[in-house]
């Protein structure tokens, strides 16, 4: 049985919208549990009544920080340090990232240096370097859910097309090496492998192009083979130019 990681959430509320939280933790029980949920900001700033409605529902733990000096954000600071005192704690095994702030690319690489791996989640305006720090860095507005009763609430992205796939250049480059990279004598590549090739090169995520799982999405773009082995268990897929 594979050990499921302890991850810290840490959530910097100045940048980031509250509709999306309850899709970020559903998308980190993949992964494991997150039992360190922090939510940083100043508390007494109005434009965070949002996220404050969403603290004791989904057991987050407000973190104040006063805003002391006009134009300076203080909750990066606090964050930061936050970060760095979990880190060596050592009780942690991975960190979760909810901002659209670039200036937090340092701290991903710091963490890297670790050998921890940090999951992004921003909105679509986050900064690339931001971005491709993150393995992988999921975008909030594909992870918003909808709640009922509330028919304004938008709905989780719907799967990209395979036309729009196919014109997709650089998702294209990046499936296909991974599965060329991952390939045996015979061509074809077990599925867990192609996986564990992206997440180690790159911040992609299938539910950034509207799918669930990997496996869904080159399914989608019908450039593949596909066979099932060991009774229906395991996917392996083929280049389907070779």
């Amino acid at each position: 049985m594979i050990e499921k990681k302890r991850i810290a959430l840490l959530i910097d509320c100045d940048n980031v919208s509250y509709n999306s939280i309850e899709g970020v933790l559903e998308e980190l029980a993949k992964y494991g549990m997150v039992n360190v949920r922090h939510a940083h900001g100043d508390w007494n700033n109005p434009l965070l009544s949002g996220w404050i409605d969403k603290l004791h529902p989904n057991a987050i733990r407000p973190m104040q920080q006063f805003a002391y000096t006009k134009g300076k954000n203080a909750t990066d600071s606090a964050m930061i340090i936050d970060a760095m005192d979990l880190l060596y704690s050592d009780h942690i095994d991975a960190f979760a990232l909810m901002t659209s702030d670039s200036d937090f690319t340092p701290l991903v690489l710091r963490i890297l240096e670790s050998g921890l791996p940090v999951y992004g989640f921003g909105e679509k305006k986050t900064p690339k370097p931001f971005v491709d720090a993150c393995s992988p860095f999921i975008y909030t507005e594909n992870l918003i859910v909808e709640q009922e009763g509330k028919p304004n609430t938008t709905k989780k992205s719907e799967k990209m097309s395979k036309i729009k796939l196919r014109k997709d250049t650089n998702l294209l480059k990046l499936l296909r090496t991974a599965v060329e990279q991952s390939s045996e004598d015979d061509g074809w590549a077990l599925m867990s492998k192609v996986g564990n090739y992206i997440s180690n090169n790159s911040s992609f995520s299938a539910i950034n192009y509207g799918y669930k799982k990997l496996g869904d999405l080159i399914r989608a773009t019908e450039l593949f083979n596909e066979e099932m082995r060991n009774g229906g268990k395991t996917m392996y897929i083929k280049d389907g130019r070779k």
